[in-house]
C-alpha cells in the first residue's frame, strides 16, 4: 500500500438522511419504494411473521416446562466461608454486607464445595448434606432459619 492508494474507512460512512427532499438522493418515497405494506406509516410485519405461513417457532416441538413456583436460593460454598474469622456467626445479612452474596433471593443455601478450615456458626435457609457434615466436622454449628 502506498500513500496515494489510501482511502477513507467504510466504517466512517455518513448516515443517510431520509425524507429530506429530492437532492438528498432519497426524495419522494424516502427509500420506501412504491406503495405496499412496508411503504405505509406504521406498516410492516411483526417479528417472526412469515407471510401467513406457520412461523418457525410455532412449527418446532416444545419440550419441558418452567415451574413458576420454583424457589431459587442464593448459593454459598464452604470455601467462601473460610474468609470469616474463627467463631463468627455467619448470617444472610453478614453475607450480603460483605459482598459474598449479591442479593438474597428466596434465602441462602450452603453447598459443600471446598474444605471448611474454621469453626463457624452458620445460619442459612438450606444446607446440602456434605456441607452439614463438613461444618460439624470442623467443630462449627448449623442453624436452619
Amino acid at each position: 500500500m502506498k500513500l496515494h492508494e489510501l482511502k477513507p474507512s467504510q466504517a466512517r460512512k455518513e448516515r443517510n438522511r431520509v425524507g429530506r427532499g429530492m437532492s438528498s438522493g432519497n426524495g419522494k418515497t424516502s427509500g420506501r419504494g412504491h406503495k405496499g405494506q412496508k411503504a405505509r406509516s406504521g406498516g410492516g410485519v411483526r417479528l417472526g411473521f412469515e407471510g401467513g405461513q406457520m412461523p418457525l417457532f410455532q412449527r418446532l416441538p416444545k419440550r419441558g416446562f418452567t415451574n413458576i413456583h420454583r424457589t431459587e436460593y442464593s448459593i454459598v460454598n464452604l470455601d467462601t466461608l473460610n474468609k470469616f474469622e474463627e467463631g463468627t456467626e455467619v448470617t444472610p445479612e453478614l453475607l450480603l454486607e460483605t459482598g459474598t452474596v449479591s442479593k438474597l433471593k428466596a434465602g441462602i443455601k450452603v453447598l459443600g464445595n471446598g474444605n471448611m478450615e474454621k469453626k463457624l456458626t452458620v445460619k442459612a435457609h438450606k444446607f446440602s448434606t456434605s456441607a452439614k457434615e463438613a461444618i460439624e466436622a470442623a467443630g462449627g454449628k448449623i442453624e436452619v432459619m
